[in-house]
């Protein structure tokens, strides 16, 4: 007796997928099922089609299905300073450029259009989930919703005032409140964000360390980026950044520290043995010139390494595929090893790894039967993907985001043959030009 098929929402027919869990698989003219966001199905094309029905119906017999990116580190709200200060180091970038534009601009409606543009870009490039780090969190946890976009959102913490709030104690209950007003929507988790060593004193890490182990919270910082931070430690506290931060107790699993460049062995062992998570955003630490990460040598010794883009104003672009190609290469030459980083383990840097380091691995990160349908397709038809003998290879090495077509959010189409479907890009360029044309006519 033939039994009716099983109704689903969408059904995705691909060339291949690479679901990243179990890894180094490549599933050929396979497809996925998904219903009410979630991955019901994932098996071999023939039998989908004699087993569900769908609401949608894709065929992308040129595409490769991988989970969304996931971009470990970001400040997206800054954007809107794209290309603002260029070919400085990071403190003065810092002390002289950003930090006098953010004291005149940053408000809630500048986080609002610069994350929805953030948004826009990303989406663009296959990236399904961000974790920031700026001020005005509610306004970038609202523009993630708009967009429909999955968000872990830092509750940034500094030591002096801004507009957003006058003091340690304030950054915190602001951030808390956030946190707990928007704690039920389903595409937002929350990190505690101090700023970096250099910004927060040691009364504020008890505080930030205490929240952390109440509300089981990852701490999101950023940590040994540069020469001139350690140096500033050595001389303020007498001992290096990672170090202070031991003894205070914060070297633990839910800790991610971005950049980690200027890092040495006996450091790299100590974040092995607390379990930290390092965010790697080899565009940002070149163009700053803060250096190369030792990357192979964390792998090495198993840390958990994901991939971030930093802000567009110190990477310019917040594009993952450019972040995995370089992590892959630098970790090569670095190495002097061939076989460092390969394409394989980039790709779960930018998915799975990121996924981990935010405790949302449950969630996202892969492409497994009842995790949400986040899901970026990349069409490999054009000249410069042909021919194709290693589809893993081809995304880290060839392909690029011009070449990412679909994109799902929690089984939401936000992204429709590189169209957005949930963002208007004529809105988010007059927007973007009302920003542009305020701070260029204040410098």
């Amino acid at each position: 007796m033939q039994t009716e098929n099983l109704q689903i929402d969408t059904l995705i027919d691909a060339r291949w997928i690479i679901p990243i869990e179990p890894s180094r698989q490549t599933l050929d003219r396979h497809s996925i099922a998904i219903a009410d966001g979630v991955i019901r199905d994932i098996l071999p094309t023939a039998d989908a089609h004699a087993k569900y029905t769908a609401s949608r119906h894709l065929q992308l017999d040129d595409h490769v299905l991988i989970p969304g990116l996931i971009n470990l580190h970001t400040h997206a709200a800054m954007t809107l300073m794209r290309g603002l200060a260029d070919d400085l180091p990071l403190m003065d970038w810092l002390n002289n450029h950003i930090w006098p534009a953010e004291a005149k601009f940053v408000s809630p409606e500048f986080v609002r259009d610069g994350t929805l543009l953030a948004c826009a870009e990303m989406f663009r490039g296959g990236v399904t989930c961000f974790n920031d780090m700026y001020f005005y969190p509610a306004a970038a946890a609202q523009a993630a919703l708009t967009a429909g976009m999955r968000a872990a959102i830092g509750l940034i913490v500094v030591d002096f005032p801004t507009a957003y709030a006058a003091d340690a104690d304030d950054y915190l209950s602001k951030g808390l409140t956030v946190r707990d007003d928007l704690r039920g929507e389903p595409l937002l988790s929350f990190t505690l964000a101090p700023h970096a060593p250099y910004t927060v004193s040691d009364k504020t890490f008890a505080k930030v360390l205490t929240y952390a182990e109440q509300l089981d919270l990852p701490i999101h910082i950023h940590l040994h980026e540069t020469r001139d931070e350690i140096d500033e430690s050595l001389k303020q506290f007498q001992m290096r950044p990672l170090e202070r931060l031991r003894r205070l107790g914060l070297l633990a699993p839910n800790l991610i520290g971005a950049h980690m460049v200027q890092v040495n062995a006996e450091e790299i062992s100590l974040l092995a043995e607390h379990g930290c998570h390092v965010a790697h955003c080899p565009s940002s630490n070149l163009k700053l010139a803060s250096g190369i990460g030792p990357v192979f040598e964390k792998l090495e010794k198993n840390i958990n390494i994901g991939l971030g883009t930093d802000s567009a104003a110190s990477n310019n672009r917040l594009d993952i595929f450019t972040e995995m190609r370089l992590a892959a290469l630098l970790a090569k030459g670095q190495s002097r090893h061939a076989g460092a980083l390969p394409a394989h383990q980039a790709l779960a840097m930018a998915t799975i790894h990121a996924a981990r380091a935010l405790g949302i691995d449950r969630i996202t990160g892969s492409l497994a039967i009842g995790k949400a349908a986040d899901i970026t397709a990349v069409d490999l038809s054009a000249p410069e993907t042909q021919p194709c003998y290693d589809v893993a290879s081809h995304l880290v090495y060839a392909a690029g985001r011009e070449n990412v077509s679909h994109v799902w959010v929690n089984g939401k189409l936000v992204l429709d043959e590189r169209r957005l479907t949930t963002l208007d890009i004529r809105e988010l360029n007059a927007r973007t030009a009302f920003w542009h044309e305020k701070i260029s006519r204040s410098r």
